[in-house]
């Protein structure tokens, strides 16, 4: 994909403000060889802000090179706080939402497993419709009740007489994101009283934080919370609310169709401020990064907890060569016993590392260091976890 204008707003007012070379075009493939692990597809990454709307995106990002198959993973539910996590989110629809009795359609399901929870929640009422060209298992299920579709959600699903659409960590995947929504937005037609929810990374959290590995090829077009408002209100919702969750990582977005007042995004100046600030400083980071994975080496084996796009994308930026990093940990069992994309790192077992003589592990998401230290505890498994938001 190369533009000169926002796929968002059209605004011409990009800023470059990141660029790595031959990067893993994919982070969460399952890889069972060492070998095939270092010849994965790579790509450019080649970060922009909008000034004018605050949108951020990859724009070397090349959609051919990637391949969503049997052979992609990234499920978190293996992961009892993240669990826990979808488990409020489905009872907050239901509960203050009033999701009950209603006609469910989830845009890029994945496994299906959030749908599931929305269908099976007590005294619902709800029926669901899955629809991912990825999805793999039995086209129904609960009785009738959930039914998967192996095909995008376009206009052509218009048969399916939606009252919420659901759509959580797909845009981020989606080079053209207006006309994703705008297909959601004709793909209702038959729907006037539908309602919308979408969950997305915030790149304003990315930014503030420095956490550089949270910029990777498979997530090209990244949104702050004025982007993402701006970029449905153009698509023809009327946007009720945007919400911070899940410690502020996570954008939570709320709509009905109709239209809205169009208003340039809140806060440009500051995401464009922001992405220039990160920008001059990641060559920094990546250093202080460097010198602290040397020094804990020093004092024995040294791993990184979490195996996911986080875990990959910062062995790729910090051990490409592998000769820091004793391994990956995740809780994950499809992907144990395989290897990190581009860099051929081992993914193991959490029971693993004691053999490995691995005593301490940089832990990739803050967010489940009181999970991963109680699941230590209970194993007998020594280990220093180091949390980089400290």
């Amino acid at each position: 994909m190369t533009t000169r204008l926002c796929p968002v707003c059209q605004g011409e007012h990009l800023k470059p403000f990141l660029w790595r070379r031959q990067v893993p075009v994919h982070q969460n493939l399952v890889v069972t060889s060492q070998g095939a692990a270092r010849s994965v597809t790579r790509g450019e990454l080649d970060l922009v802000v909008c000034v004018d709307c605050g949108f951020v995106f990859n724009r070397a990002f090349d959609l051919s090179r990637l391949a969503y198959g049997a052979d992609y993973d990234n499920t978190q539910s293996c992961s009892g706080y993240f669990d826990a996590y979808l488990d409020g989110l489905v009872k907050d629809l239901v509960d203050r939402q009033g999701v009950r009795n209603s006609t469910i359609v989830e845009v890029g399901c994945g496994k299906g497993q959030f749908l599931r929870k929305l269908v099976n929640f007590p005294a619902s009422n709800n029926t669901g419709f899955g629809f991912d060209p990825s999805y793999v298992g039995p086209g129904m299920d609960l009785g009738g009740r959930l039914a998967f579709r192996r095909c995008y959600y376009d206009d052509t699903c218009a048969d399916v007489v939606a009252d919420v659409v659901v759509c959580r960590h797909v845009i981020e995947h989606v080079p053209e994101p207006m006309v994703l929504l705008r297909s959601v937005r004709a793909a209702l037609a038959r729907s006037p009283h539908a309602r919308v929810f979408f969950e997305t990374p915030c790149v304003e959290w990315i930014l503030r934080n420095r956490v550089v590995w949270d910029f990777f090829y498979e997530h090209c077009s990244l949104f702050s919370a004025g982007s993402l408002r701006e970029a449905f209100t153009r698509a023809g919702f009327a946007v009720e609310r945007v919400d911070h969750i899940f410690g502020g990582q996570y954008l939570w977005l709320e709509a009905r169709l109709g239209c809205a007042p169009l208003a340039l995004a809140e806060n440009l100046s500051g995401t464009a401020a922001l992405a220039q600030a990160y920008g001059a400083d990641e060559a920094i980071l990546r250093q202080k990064w460097l010198y602290k994975l040397h020094e804990l080496k020093g004092h024995g084996n040294v791993a990184l907890w979490g195996a996911g796009a986080k875990g990959a994308t910062f062995a790729n930026l910090v051990d490409p060569d592998g000769v820091l990093i004793d391994c990956v940990v995740d809780l994950n069992p499809n992907k144990q016993g395989g290897y990190i994309p581009g860099t051929g790192h081992p993914i193991v077992a959490p029971a693993d590392l004691s053999r490995r003589g691995v005593k301490r592990a940089v832990l990739m998401n803050p967010n489940y260091r009181e999970e991963n230290q109680r699941l230590l505890a209970e194993a007998g498994i020594e280990l220093d976890l180091i949390d980089w938001s400290e």
